[in-house]
């Protein structure tokens, strides 16, 4: 008897845990909300997809900095635009902002609704939450350039090969290449014990860099994101210089 009700404890919380979303699935639920929220892996199956709109309603220079790849800078201040993007009031559409805290998509989202819009939704865990799960974002190059001018403790990473980066990179960049982010955390390239430093990842391509980003972001590296341009870009907005030649040895 006693081995039955054991056994059948056991049965009943597998079940439940069986039945408990995963964080990937939950969404915070607030009570009263006008728009309706949507999850982690709603949003990254709907961007992979491209099956319909999601806007970043931050300011333009926030977008900049670090923004959900795949999505549309419309700030809460221009939500006009997105009735000149959408014009037909059924269009699905997806919004978010800096997370749960933050009131930017609920209130673009209310006004979005006024406007007759019927099937609005808000990521409301947002970029911050987003990036808490290991995902990277990605920079622009006007974010790029205020990191660079304004970040004195900032991390760039050249992911391109090291005979590239020889030949010049971003003044204090560190090479890190796909598949280097497990030993970069250990060998000092990247700040082991400060996860919370801004990381910012570069390549021949964007692509190239997204790769190393996504893998840095993988180490608990929160603060990660990638450029969204090219090396090229940034070596003709001149933040990139030749490095010094190696240091001669004296003869013996």
């Amino acid at each position: 008897m006693c081995a039955a009700i054991v056994l059948g404890s056991h049965v009943g919380a597998t079940a439940q845990a069986r039945s408990r979303p995963s964080v990937y699935q939950t969404t915070l639920e607030e009570p009263n909300q006008v728009t309706p929220e949507i999850t982690t892996e709603a949003l990254v199956a709907i961007l992979a997809a491209k099956s319909e709109p999601v806007f970043d309603v931050r300011s333009a220079k926030e977008y900049a900095i670090g923004h959900i790849p795949g999505t549309i800078n419309v700030s809460e201040l221009e939500v006009q635009r997105i009735s000149e993007l959408y014009p037909d009031r059924g269009t699905r559409m997806i919004l978010y902002c800096n997370g749960p805290s933050c009131g930017k998509s609920k209130r673009t989202s209310e006004q979005l609704v006024a406007f007759g819009y019927t099937r609005v939704r808000r990521y409301q865990l947002g970029i911050s939450v987003w990036r808490a799960l290991s995902h990277t974002v990605q920079t622009d190059l006007p974010g790029f350039d205020y990191i660079y001018t304004g970040d004195r403790t900032a991390v760039f990473v050249d992911a391109r090969t090291p005979a590239e980066y020889a030949r010049g990179t971003v003044a204090g960049a560190v090479n890190i290449q796909k598949g280097e982010a497990a030993a970069a955390n250990d060998d000092g390239r990247l700040p082991l014990t400060d996860k919370g430093t801004r990381i910012v990842v570069f390549g021949r391509t964007n692509e190239q860099a997204k790769v190393v980003a996504t893998e840095i972001a993988g180490k608990a590296y929160w603060n990660s994101s990638y450029f969204g341009g090219t090396f090229d870009n940034l070596a003709a907005g001149h933040y990139t210089r030749a490095l010094p030649p190696p240091a001669r040895l004296p003869h013996p």
